[in-house]
């Protein structure tokens, strides 16, 4: 962020001329530049339109750059609350508008590149990494699962990478098997947001982990497998949640099974009808839930706990759990051929390049 701040911000006290010329050095980049006094305050923004404006209505090149900054614009205060860091980023992004400054006080403190920011949803996210992928043995015998590339890319990667760009701050990896390897990896000074590594002590299941976490601080939480290749919309999962008033809502992908022979419908040993070869829709569960954080109380630390146990304890006690149909891609990789699949794919559609 702070190389965002040197590359897009200019003295107030800079000529038209020095700002024109600074603009020029962005070619290629987001051409927008924001005026600063000497402390730091934020005065306002430039570009090429502003400077043209203000050289038609009568100012000349060694104006300064305080005198036409645009002073209405949009900005993120740091100490912004999630709903507000949420909706400011949308009201910039429905704007069109491509770096968000962050202040503090009226110092500019940051800016968010919108280009590479989808949104600012007020989630954390857990990913589970502590499993063995036996089944894609001998591939995982020396390296966790969550680490082999796919694409040239650890599969991890990938889901971190998503999470972040829909503003997701706090991530949290649970590891296990091969632990030091994912550790290791996230000790790596490229990861701009905060990923934190907690060490399961032994076995928890996917949900059990998650009450090792006690520094959770968004009102939801998003729990998902780290080996999964998708490009879900975190955005619009978040939005069906909060909609649908559910205290978790499963990801789902549809599952169609077509049945080669004809289906008796009977009754008794009677029979009423017959189907010709029917086919049968379903919602398959997908790996990845928004949780409301206040019902991960519920977990008890240090027990057992996969997440189709925990659904069922919901819904036995009446509480709603809603699901969100996946549009796009989804790849569990548990085995050898999905594995062959996914570098297949992954090219195109997260548009790698060789």
């Amino acid at each position: 962020m702070n190389d965002c701040i040197n590359r897009h911000s200019i003295s107030a006290n800079a000529t038209i001329r020095e700002t024109l010329t600074a603009l020029n050095d962005l070619s290629g980049d987001s051409m927008t530049l924001f005026a600063v006094e000497d402390d730091g305050r934020l005065v306002g923004s430039l570009t090429d339109g502003d400077i043209r404006r203000a050289l038609i209505t009568g100012y000349t090149t060694e104006d300064k750059a305080r005198d036409i900054a645009f002073r209405k614009y949009i900005s993120l205060s740091s100490d912004a609350t999630p709903e507000e860091r949420y909706n400011t980023v949308a009201h910039a992004r429905a704007r069109r508008i491509n770096l968000l400054p962050v202040t503090s006080g009226g110092v500019l403190t940051g800016i968010i590149d919108l280009r590479k920011m989808k949104s600012a949803i007020p989630a954390d996210a857990v990913l589970m990494a502590g499993g063995r992928g036996e089944r894609l043995r001998p591939l995982t015998l020396d390296t966790p699962k969550p680490l082999l590339k796919v694409g040239g890319k650890p599969i991890i990667d990938y889901n971190i990478e998503s999470l972040q760009r829909y503003g997701v701050k706090d991530i949290y990896v649970t590891v296990n098997y091969l632990k030091e390897q994912i550790i290791g990896h996230f000790n790596d000074p490229k990861w701009e947001g905060k990923v934190h590594c907690i060490e399961e002590p032994c076995r928890l299941g996917t949900l059990g982990s998650v009450a090792l976490i006690d520094t959770l601080t968004q009102d939801y939480v998003i729990v998902m497998n780290s080996d999964l290749l998708t490009n879900i919309d975190f955005e619009r999962l978040w939005r069906h949640h909060v909609d649908s008033r559910a205290v978790l809502t499963m990801a789902t992908v549809p599952y169609t099974v077509s049945v080669p022979f004809a289906i008796l419908k009977t009754d008794g040993d009677r029979v009423i009808g017959l189907e010709e070869k029917p086919t049968f829709n379903h919602f398959a569960n997908a790996g990845v839930y928004i949780i409301d954080r206040t019902i991960l109380s519920d977990i008890k630390s240090g027990e057992y706990l996969d997440a189709p146990d925990f659904v069922e304890s919901l819904i036995s006690k009446g509480l709603k759990v809603s699901h969100y149909a996946i549009e796009g891609t989804w790849i569990d990789i548990g085995s050898p051929d999905d594995f062959r699949y996914a570098n297949e794919v992954t090219r195109s559609v997260f548009k790698i390049k060789d």
